[in-house]
């Protein structure tokens, strides 16, 4: 099996969830005691998360390339970013790094292609929603137009999500939230959902919702998977 480098820690709670997946995962396909060869960066998330609020990307480039470097130094033949708004960074990583850093984004539009569905309701930080490295990639590469929510229902699933979910704190009135964005989207045409920050798994699943779900987290953890096993 090859050596797989998990960026992680943004936040541990979903990155707790991909080092499980990805045991799993080997396990299932290996059998008896075989686990995932992994190395794992996991920094302080706060001053992370301040960083994103004022804006300086410049500085967490910086910071995450340094990382993706360290991570092939140890040992890592590949790189997993288990953050999707983190992927903005993504092109920068992979070139500091000089190793693939295996893109969630990919991993959702073959998953959704896969499924026919070509209009999926985007939920995930306010960066993920608004920017644009997300949605032309699944645009240009897959033919998926994602669909996003409207001004109000972002400021509630961001704050949801930086608040709440990357503190473990799950609430059911949050999860209403979600929900209704869901249903005012569906009206317009959105054909699936794609939970698009690696903590929302935490709140909804296919249960909630009546679309289609693609958790991003799950999704990316299996490409990982089949990357180590080759």
């Amino acid at each position: 099996m090859r050596v797989l480098g998990l960026l992680g820690g943004m936040s541990w709670e979903s990155t707790a969830i991909y080092y499980r997946l990805l045991n799993e995962g080997v396990r299932a396909r290996k059998g008896g005691l075989h686990s995932a060869p992994l190395l794992l960066w996991s920094p302080d998330f706060a001053p992370i998360a301040e960083r994103q609020r004022e804006d300086d990307w410049s500085a967490l480039t910086e910071q995450l390339s340094r990382a993706g470097q360290h991570l092939k130094r140890s040992g890592a033949e590949a790189l997993l970013i288990c953050s999707n708004t983190m992927h903005c960074l993504h092109e920068a990583i992979e070139q500091a790094a000089e190793i693939p850093a295996l893109h969630i984004a990919d991993a959702t539009g073959e998953a959704l292609q896969r499924a026919g569905c070509k209009h999926p309701v985007l939920l995930a930080t306010r960066f993920t929603m608004e920017r644009e490295f997300y949605t032309k990639r699944l645009r240009d590469l897959f033919g998926i137009t994602a669909r996003i929510p409207d001004g109000d229902a972002r400021i509630g699933i961001h704050r949801i999500i930086y608040e709440e979910l990357c503190r473990g704190i799950i609430r059911d009135e949050s999860r209403e939230h979600y929900r209704n964005a869901v249903r005012r989207m569906q009206t317009e045409g959105a054909d699936s959902v794609i939970l698009g920050c690696t903590e929302i798994a935490m709140l909804i699943s296919q249960d909630d919702i009546d679309l289609p779900i693609f958790d991003t987290t799950a999704i990316h953890a299996d490409m990982g998977v089949y990357w180590m096993l080759d």
